[in-house]
């Protein structure tokens, strides 16, 4: 029988009309033909039509065929179909003799939106059948697979709202469009070499050397010998460079002045990636998923196939699989691992405009590889890792955005993010959709990006939001580009809004214990932020907790540069006796000790902060590594690279903690362990494996003496996968609930959902 709460009231073999409306991702899927077959075969008359507000179907049939319609509906959806909810109400029969498939209808959107999608395995054997019309088509698609998110200007999900629509489809790929019953019906973006996008390569002025499959082979030769190439892909360019050459990785990251952060890699295929890294089963599943993430992996000790030049001094490699036929092409010419980074500039977004790429990457790129598809959006590639057993998404792009990442406030309201790492967010009809990644807003180019993206998602769901949620800090980029959108503003704390993006994942309401352990935030008494203890609700948090503050030298160049932090912290602990420590007299020139001299104990100079992550700079430092980072963070994810052959059950150091309110974490034990076990010629490897262990144990009594059961760690300090699954073991094994990220970055790129949250709640409470 049809479900009693589906509002349909019918005798069994009663003929009967349903109006039925399927909401989530149910546009460009192939809902439409599998909801036509699934008719045709249980003989019921009728339609389907796309809505921006769904998929809508009037069937009629005896009820025991509508029954069985209804049951298919639900569980043989196809594969990247999401539906979060079906509706049903009974409405006069009609006498209808057949079921059709309608025109799309427009109106205001509230369906969801798909990410791009990797090419299916049905597309990459289309590619490479010599027999087949698309047989070496870069630009080869079907329902199951390709862009979306990239080429889509508006819903409903139609060829003519979409950057396809200046390509019209030849007879042949009309008549696949047209028939139901091909996979390839109403792929909006269907094309072959005949009606379709077309690739050309340009030298660095833009001249054009050769087109279509010439100019791909032609790639493919200026790399393996040597050469850069931008090439466009999906969500723009990348910067592809053969991995095996030493000195061009070198020339790369002179130019592009990127002096030891790690490039990405490309692999022809899973098993290019097992011959470089150790693959578990989780991090197979991630790399040949329909997202295709760049996923951090552990390199093989013995994989020379890899220029050491790749990811310097890092025991792990960015990698991912083609997921683009353009990409199946290319590297199946190639046949070996390629650098393929961002095709941009320090601090700049994405190129994805072939022009402007001239432009922009001219004097670091040799050649460009062109196609006239415009890209309506710029979408990096995702990375994640596996932590803690679970997947964790640290950039969300291309193939995750703009999934809904949790439930949200009926009322629309945009969330524009943090300074670094941004992305920004925006709710509608119960759900919190979080934009794809733009980066930090250090360049008019990166601020233009978060403008465009912010635009985008208000034009796309045709929502006007009621206010704007923002970080407390004043100088945020985000902040300051907020007050130009003349909307009422909510103003979240830094750590506060991680807490809850968190607990927005987990769908956690009431009060929470969050460890917020990150670089920096503005806090409310004048000290920066980043290692903090919060009893935190949806609406409102309390510091219960915190790590003893200590000044940073110079502000902001402290977090290029270790030996800073950990001058201001052993000043914290010895005064100006720190100044006569070894290990600080020969990080510094004579002038440069004279002028810290005055600037550590003034407050103008030197900003006291709470920070975890400069905690960990610190400690990197006077531990044995670097002095100056080239790209923040270095120094701390080395400082856990190095204890990848530690035993996990080294014990840990003693540690203060003290009483008061909030209570203070005391890390000087720490130090001075740290400096007696390297004065004891202690390796690296034991000192930061006892370091991250002492670290853990503090958060888990920390924990156990605020009473709260539920935790949830959050803020970049739990990018690291050490400190998490160790303080997360602990904290299980006291018999506390943990919760950690996995949808919703842990670090800035996931802030924007819980500033959004935090607005939702005031606002229903009143309190704008």
């Amino acid at each position: 029988m049809i479900p009693e709460d589906a509002g349909v009231q019918v005798h069994q073999d009663e003929t009967v009309r349903a109006r039925i409306c399927v909401r989530g991702i149910v546009q460009g899927v192939g809902f439409r033909p599998f909801v036509f077959r699934i008719a045709a075969s249980r003989g019921l008359s009728g339609w389907v039509r796309n809505d921006p507000d769904g998929v809508w179907i009037e069937a009629e049939a005896p009820v025991s065929r509508l029954r069985a319609f209804l049951k298919d509906l639900r569980e043989s959806a196809p594969h990247l179909a999401k539906i979060d909810d079906v509706s049903f109400d009974e409405i006069p029969t009609e006498g209808s003799e057949r079921f059709e498939i309608l025109e799309s209808r427009a109106g205001t959107a509230t369906t969801l939106i798909l990410p791009d999608v990797a090419t299916c395995p049905l597309c990459v054997a289309d590619i490479s059948a010599p027999g087949n019309r698309r047989y070496r088509y870069p630009f080869t698609n079907c329902t199951n697979c390709g862009p979306r998110y990239t080429i889509i200007e508006a819903l409903p999900w139609d060829r003519p709202s979409t950057s396809m629509k200046h390509f019209p489809m030849c007879e042949e790929c009309r008549t696949e469009y047209d028939d139901p019953y091909d996979r390839r019906f109403h792929a909006q973006p269907n094309a072959c070499r005949f009606c379709g996008p077309q690739l050309a390569l340009w030298d660095a002025d833009g001249g054009e050397l050769s087109t279509r499959n010439d100019a791909l082979l032609q790639v493919a030769e200026i790399i393996l010998l040597g050469g850069i190439v931008a090439v466009k892909g999906l969500g723009g360019f990348h910067l592809l460079a053969d991995a095996r050459r030493d000195e061009t990785i070198r020339r790369l990251r002179e130019v592009k002045a990127r002096e030891e952060k790690p490039f990405a890699l490309m692999v022809p295929s899973l098993g290019a990636a097992d011959q470089i890294c150790h693959l578990s089963n989780l991090e197979t599943r991630l790399l040949t998923s329909p997202e295709a993430p760049i996923v951090l992996l552990q390199r093989r000790r013995w994989s020379g196939s890899v220029s050491v030049q790749v990811a310097p001094g890092n025991p792990r490699l960015g990698v991912m699989l083609p997921y683009t036929p353009l990409h199946h092409l290319l590297m199946s010419e190639l046949g070996r691992p390629v650098v393929a980074t961002s095709g941009n500039r320090k601090d700049e977004p994405i190129a994805t405009d072939e022009r402007e790429a001239l432009e922009r990457l001219r004097g670091i790129a040799d050649f460009f590889l062109v196609h006239d598809r415009p890209i309506v959006r710029h979408v990096d590639d995702s990375v994640v890792m596996v932590s803690d057993g679970r997947e964790v998404v640290l950039r969300r792009s291309r193939g995750y955005a703009p999934r809904p990442v949790a439930k949200g406030p009926a009322t629309a309201i945009l969330a524009v993010g943090a300074h670094q790492k941004n992305a920004v967010a925006i709710s509608y009809a119960g759900k919190i959709f979080l934009s794809q990644h733009i980066g930090d807003l250090e360049t008019p180019e990166a601020v233009e990006a978060f403008h465009a993206t912010t635009r985008s998602l208000q034009s796309l769901y045709r929502q006007e939001p009621v206010a704007i949620a923002r970080d407390a800090h004043p100088n945020y980029g985000s902040t300051i580009e907020s007050r130009r959108l003349g909307l009422p503003a909510i103003e979240v704390q830094h750590h506060h809004a991680h807490v809850v993006s968190c607990m927005a994942e987990h769908e956690l309401d009431g009060t929470v214990l969050g460890v917020a352990f990150d670089g920096s935030g503005w806090g409310p008494d004048g000290t920066v932020w980043g290692g903090e203890i919060l009893r935190a609700t949806r609406a409102d948090f309390e510091r219960v907790a915190r790590l003893r503050t200590f000044p940073l030298p110079g502000g902001e160049r402290a977090v290029r540069e270790p030996r800073r932090a950990a001058l201001g912290a052993l000043f914290e602990m010895r005064g100006e006796a720190a100044f006569d420590e070894p290990v600080i007299a020969s990080a510094f020139t004579p002038e440069e000790l004279t002028a810290l001299h005055h600037v550590v104990p003034n407050p103008n100079f030197s900003p006291r902060t709470s920070s975890a992550g400069r905690l960990f700079d610190a400690v990197a430092f006077l531990a044995g590594l670097r002095a100056k980072c080239s790209f923040e963070g270095q120094a701390a994810m080395e400082l856990e690279w190095s204890i990848e052959a530690a035993e996990p059950s080294v014990e840990p150091w003693t540690f203060v903690l003290e009483d008061g309110d909030p209570a203070v974490l005391d890390w000087a034990p720490i130090l001075e362990s740290v400096l007696r076990a390297r004065a004891a010629g202690e390796s690296l490897s034991v000192i930061s494996s006892r370091f991250h262990s002492t670290l853990a144990a503090a958060i888990a009594a920390l924990a156990v003496r605020v009473g709260e059961p539920r935790v949830v760690l959050t803020g970049g300090c739990f990018q690291n996968r050490v400190l998490t699954e160790r303080a997360a073991g602990r904290l299980r094994a006291a018999g506390l609930e943990v919760f950690t990220h996995a949808a919703v970055p842990p670090n800035d790129g996931g802030i924007a959902v819980g500033q959004l949250v935090v607005a939702a709640r005031r606002v229903e409470g009143g309190r704008t």
